[in-house]
């Protein structure tokens, strides 16, 4: 009888890879390897410089094929001397994991990774496990699992249903599993007037206080009180700068930056077009330029409580002695490219430490973790 995989020992393996985005570090290669020997088909998916992994017990393109999303790459370690213990050393002390990754989210892609293996070997299933993980999540994330994605499109290959295992829960393991998450917005407005002395200013253009204006009036405004599964959408104004050290002239050009986290009241383009329209009617009133650049790094969405919620729930609640409240707080995560696939759902561990010094896991909860996506497997396929 072949012995389980300890989810624990495979986290350590993979926070001793140095995979600081974009570099890969060797984590890859390890789960290519640990996955290969235990019967997966694994690929290579990497596009440009990003590193790719997709891996799949079982025949191509059946219609019951369980997937699970994640990455191996790990936010720099800031200052190396801050650290109490070695940043890529994946110690093993009082009852915790340590190391870069060891949180967001090496201990997440282990206890998937073990959990498929120890199934696939004990029980068969009919149909297939797919394991979607990438090397690029805390980057640009344009040649992430967005290339996966592409990648399985243009191969004939499908996940019917998708957990990905971010750290999800505030303080207690099991409590919380997301079922969706907000939009994110971020806009680069840049006014522009005419540079002058400050002593003769009706001869200069001053862009501030069209600028400033524009700003009140989008942090003023209420964009709504929230929708049945999000909170109120929210703007937070993240810099304003002109560059200009000198106290007596007035700058030419001034920029400020926000970001907008937005529900499923609003979309992206919607967003756009009222940045767009209120800079219009600012740069009217004032005679200033004010052009507006936008980059949306992902729309809101929902994966409605529903079989896989439930599925995923019902795990929890057996594996942790916690019923999970569904959920649509906090940032982005990969799952705003999976859900375009199919349903998809996030739980993962506490995510105290994620992308702090002396990052760390419980190894109970790691354990748990595992315990959890193995049932989750079991049940899907029963």
């Amino acid at each position: 009888m072949t012995e389980p995989r300890c989810p624990v020992a495979l986290t350590a393996e993979l926070i001793r890879c140095p995979s600081v985005t974009p570099v890969e570090g060797g984590a890859l290669q390890l789960l290519e390897r640990v996955l290969s020997e235990a019967g997966f088909d694994c690929m290579r998916v990497d596009r440009g410089e990003t590193p790719n992994l997709f891996a799949r017990w079982g025949p191509k393109g059946h219609a019951r094929s369980f997937g699970f999303n994640g990455h191996t790459d790990v936010v720099p370690l800031g200052n190396p001397d801050d650290w109490s213990r070695a940043p890529f050393g994946g110690t093993i002390k009082d009852g915790r994991i340590w190391g870069r990754g060891a949180c967001d989210m090496k201990s997440g892609v282990a206890a998937f990774a073990a959990a498929a293996v120890d199934f696939v070997r004990a029980t068969p299933p009919d149909g297939a496990v797919i394991l979607a993980i990438t090397g690029d999540e805390e980057g640009p994330g344009r040649d992430g699992t967005i290339a996966i994605l592409d990648w399985m499109q243009a191969q004939g290959e499908a996940m019917s249903a998708c957990i990905v295992g971010e750290p999800t829960c505030p303080e207690h393991m099991g409590e919380m599993i997301k079922i969706g998450r907000r939009g994110s917005m971020t806009a680069r407005i840049t006014a522009r007037g005419q540079q002058g002395h400050t002593a003769y200013p009706h001869k200069a253009r001053n862009p501030l206080p069209a600028l400033v204006g524009l700003l009140d009036r989008l942090a003023r405004h209420e964009l709504d009180a929230g929708s049945a599964h999000f909170d109120p959408s929210t703007l937070a104004l993240t810099s304003i700068d002109v560059g200009n050290p000198a106290s007596n002239v007035i700058p030419a050009t001034a920029q400020a930056v926000l970001n907008i986290r937005f529900n499923d009241l609003h979309s992206g383009a919607s967003l756009r077009d009222w940045l767009q329209q209120a800079a219009t009617e600012a740069a009217q009133d004032s005679g200033i330029t004010l052009n507006v650049d936008i980059h949306i790094s992902g729309e809101s969405f929902l994966t409605p409580p529903g079989p896989l919620s439930e599925l995923v729930a019902r795990a929890v609640e057996a594996e942790c002695g916690v019923v999970p409240r569904f959920s649509t707080s906090g940032g982005t995560s990969d799952a705003r490219f999976v859900k375009d696939h199919c349903p998809v759902v996030e739980f993962g561990l506490v995510g105290t430490s994620m992308h702090q010094v002396d990052e760390y896991a419980e190894i109970d909860q790691i354990h748990q973790l595992k315990a959890v996506y193995g049932r989750v497997l079991r049940d899907y396929f029963a």
